[in-house]
């Protein structure tokens, strides 16, 4: 019973890691890293229960619960995983795109001419 407690122990410090890299809002590449340890440190302990239920005296049922939130640890690692892979293109321009586009002057401006030029004339057409 020791060994397990202990392999409890393991595992509950590697979802508190988690909990802190979540409230301090982590790279996803950080949190995959995290749910790896995480994951594998509770398949440990559900392994160990199995081998173990009879001579320890754990209940079916929680190790039938353990089961459950390995699958829902996997789920999430499989997600977290897929963002750190693939993380998100910006929606618009970059800075050095802004800052490298070309500067507005004399030479490159158009000059009127169109349905909502007010400076020529009426926007409701030319009279």
């Amino acid at each position: 019973m020791q060994t397990f407690l202990k392999l409890r122990d393991e595992t509950q410090k590697r979802a508190d890691a988690i909990r802190a890299a979540s409230e301090r809002k982590a790279a996803p590449q950080e949190a995959c890293g995290l749910f790896n340890a995480f994951a594998a440190a509770e398949m440990k302990m559900i392994k160990y229960a199995i081998d173990n239920a009879k001579s320890c005296g754990i209940p079916d049922e929680l190790v039938v619960n353990m089961k459950k939130g390995h699958v829902r640890t996997t789920d999430i690692r499989t997600k977290v995983c897929q963002v750190a892979a693939n993380p998100p293109k910006p929606a618009g321009p970059s800075l050095s795109d802004t800052l490298t586009a070309p500067v507005p002057d004399s030479k490159n401006i158009k000059s009127g001419g169109g349905t909502f030029d007010t400076l020529s004339g009426t926007p409701l057409g030319r009279q």
